[in-house]
């Protein structure tokens, strides 16, 4: 059955995630290409909907995701099943480590998770820049696969929000509208 294997799944990437939205995507991608859910580019447009939208991505890409694979229950069982794992850790860990916060071994602890986090960020940062810089596939390392107009585009979004510290809600609004006039 469809809902179980979804919450299944999704209770997996929540309670086996640390670090927040970014971290749970190479997790995500790894299920839906397991399952082949849905396509590598809907996973992709499934991402950039869940990053415009209000709310933690991965909880966004989740619903998104269950929506697609079985409708409005399959929604609720991928939202749920991704958010029960960390509600139940933190209600579990909250006075604990709230009375060793300063204790060695928690600092150490969470000095070891800290660049776990960062490479699951960055896998799923470098999976959205290959598909969105080739869209045939990496496989297809050509001049005629590189889609030259996004990498310009990330590239001035990149420098308008670390340099210029532009609003990213203005920033997707405009490439929004960018988009539609280029593709």
């Amino acid at each position: 059955m469809i809902y179980l294997e979804l919450l299944w799944r999704f209770f997996r990437i929540g309670f086996f995630t640390v670090g927040g939205g970014y971290a749970m995507l190479p997790l995500m991608q790894q299920e839906i290409e397991l399952n082949q859910w849905i396509t590598q580019q809907e996973f992709i447009d499934i991402i950039a909907i869940a990053e415009m939208t209000p709310g933690p991505i991965s909880i966004n890409a989740a619903t998104f995701i269950g929506y697609r694979v079985a409708g409005v229950f399959g929604s609720i069982v991928t939202t749920t099943a991704i958010i029960l794992p960390s509600l139940l850790i933190i209600l579990a860990l909250s006075q604990v480590l709230e009375k060793h916060r300063e204790h060695p071994l928690t600092r150490s602890i969470f000095a070891g998770i800290r660049p776990v986090v960062a490479g699951l960020i960055l896998s799923a940062a470098w999976f959205i820049a290959a598909t969105v810089i080739f869209p045939q596939g990496i496989e297809e390392l050509t001049l005629a696969s590189f889609d030259y107009a996004s990498v310009i585009i990330a590239l001035i979004v990149f420098v308008l929000i670390t340099k210029y510290k532009v609003d990213p809600i203005k920033i997707i609004i405009g490439a929004g509208i960018l988009g539609l006039v280029i593709f």
